[in-house]
């Protein structure tokens, strides 16, 4: 549950396996260097039920590692209360995008601010493609989408 007077972000896509974990733990890093961590209530979780308690993809977690962050997220679905208590909710693509938005709607009293995480993007790369099916490199490249992201996200919020 969100405190009252502190910031909070809820980061989504499909699985919460690849691409959500590692958005919550850069964005969580950089808000702990950051000295505000605890001016801030961050989590991540899913559009569908599919990985519901299980750890991130192990390539993600080795991605993490070799960049010196660790998470012990475990997945979840993305709640109705979620709309309620979270006032940002980024998401990572248009499917996702538009799964929230349905969800939202069907909840009295949302609140949260639904955009894609790639909109805070400086290099325009508005959708972060689920590195699911892709090799080490496509988890790379979600990292590194997630920190441009989440470091302009940040700055703006700050």
């Amino acid at each position: 549950m969100a405190a009252s007077n502190a910031k909070s972000v809820l980061f989504v896509c499909l699985g919460n396996i690849c691409r959500s974990p590692i958005a919550e733990a850069v964005f969580q890093k950089m808000a702990t260097d950051a000295g505000v961590v605890d001016k801030w209530v961050i989590d991540s979780g899913a559009t569908s039920d599919w990985n519901t308690g299980s750890s991130p993809d192990d390539r993600g977690l080795a991605c993490l590692r070799k960049h010196g962050i660790e998470t012990s997220h475990r997945a979840r679905q993305v709640t109705k209360e979620d709309f309620q208590t979270f006032e940002y909710i980024l998401c990572m693509d248009e499917s996702n995008l538009s799964d929230l938005k349905k969800k939202a709607n069907s909840v009295k009293n949302a609140t949260a601010k639904i955009e894609l995480l790639g909109s805070y993007d400086p290099q325009k790369q508005l959708i972060i493609k689920d590195p699911y099916y892709g090799s080490d490199k496509d988890f790379e490249t979600v990292y590194e989408q997630c920190v441009r992201c989440c470091k302009a996200f940040l700055d703006t919020n700050s």
